[in-house]
């Protein structure tokens, strides 16, 4: 009898939780990242967890939305790539390099636990009105400030904030990272779009990793990347990366894997 080999072995709809959890099938929607397709996800809540916990899912294509913890299982599809840079071996290219450069006059506070203010909401609907396109006031009343504090400020885990002030003290960007000690992982990154030819996404996610280096956190997660999703092309020019395969087993991003690739926020 033959056996296939970790590269053709693909778990199915998607990777096994690494512990007992009461998973339940959330119903098909309107997928986030490419149109006209529909996206399913088993998911589960939690009020509060072990880092390390956290990342034993997220290795095994777990993301959380603020208690609210989510895998996708979408039929006929495996599109969604979990993708994380080893921190140690991690190199700029020439443009991240040059929008570090760019925001190098901001102020950097880093926050050890979360807090939502006014300011911080305020900056929020300002990026989805101005960068998502969410330009109704029907859109943007459903983001609530409620909904916004559950979305990114209410953490089963550690999690660390960075807030980044120009030399009059203005918020323009904010970064939100859970924490262990094995991996920083980006959980959220807003930003004024008045300011967006700084390349602020880029900078925060530099900051980032060089936070996650100086505290000698070995990995830094970004989500997933998608390859036909414009928004998330970002991800894979962050190099040397990997990639999360359908077996479990995290490999290095080859050059065929992201031919696509270009650096934007």
């Amino acid at each position: 009898m033959s056996y296939p080999t970790p590269q053709q072995f693909s778990h199915y709809p998607a990777w096994p939780a690494p512990l007992e959890v009461p998973l339940v099938t959330v119903p098909e929607h309107e997928c986030s990242y490419l149109a006209g397709r529909l996206s399913q996800t088993r998911a589960f809540l939690v009020s509060r967890m072990p880092g390390l916990v956290y990342h034993a899912l997220m290795d095994a294509g777990f993301r959380r939305s603020g208690k609210f913890v989510y895998q996708p299982i979408c039929r006929g599809c495996r599109a969604c790539v979990p993708i994380r840079i080893p921190v140690e071996r991690f190199k700029p290219d020439k443009s991240q390099r040059r929008a570090a450069r760019h925001n190098a006059d901001l102020s950097v506070t880093v926050l050890p636990q979360p807090v939502a203010t006014d300011e911080k909401y305020e900056l929020y609907r300002r990026y989805l009105r101005d960068w998502h396109g969410r330009a109704s006031d029907a859109q943007l009343k459903e983001d609530s400030r409620a909904d916004f504090e559950r979305f990114l400020y209410d953490s089963p885990v550690d999690t660390i904030e960075f807030e980044y002030r120009d030399h009059v003290g203005k918020l323009l960007a904010v970064g939100i990272c859970d924490m262990c000690q094995l991996s920083l992982s980006s959980v959220y990154f807003y930003f004024d779009p008045a300011h967006a030819a700084r390349g602020l996404g880029t900078a925060g996610a530099i900051q980032e990793i060089n936070y996650a280096a100086s505290h000698r956190i070995p990995y830094y997660y970004m989500g997933y990347w998608v390859r036909n999703c414009g928004s998330m092309r970002y991800k894979s020019s962050f190099r040397p990366g990997e990639m999360l395969g359908t077996d479990g087993v995290w490999r290095p991003i080859g050059r065929d894997d992201c031919t696509d690739a270009r650096a934007d926020d």
